[in-house]
């Protein structure tokens, strides 16, 4: 059953995932990763900076980072950590079938893919 993905909101939570160190640099995104003690479910947060263009591009780096989280994350990501999705300059124009692909290179990477029977 895919877990509930739940937002983080406050600077100091992504901080938090940021002193880790442990990420992964791919052409669409960045993936950060945290352990997390408060819950038992995945926690998500999203970054795009004025570096990857104008308000449009960045909503729209966003709303394909999200899409990959709620794809990847609730049913392929272990739910012990948390993730933060920064968005890099290819993202809003990358392929989707290789943003896909860029995000389950960083889950295995990372050491924290999960198979599903499904």
């Amino acid at each position: 059953m895919p877990a509930k993905l739940t937002v983080m909101r406050h600077r100091a939570e992504f901080l938090a995932v940021d002193a880790t160190g442990k990420k992964w640099v791919a052409n669409g995104l960045i993936l950060q990763l945290g352990p997390q003690k408060a819950e038992p479910q995945p926690r998500y947060g999203l970054t795009a900076t004025t570096k990857i263009g104008n308000a449009v591009i960045r909503n729209r780096a966003r709303r394909r980072l999200r899409a990959l989280a709620f794809d990847f994350l609730t049913v392929h990501a272990s739910p012990q950590h948390d993730y933060v999705l920064i968005a890099r300059a290819t993202t809003a124009t990358r392929d989707h079938a290789e943003l896909k692909k860029d995000m389950v290179t960083a889950l295995k990477k990372l050491g924290v893919w999960r198979e599903t029977n499904a």
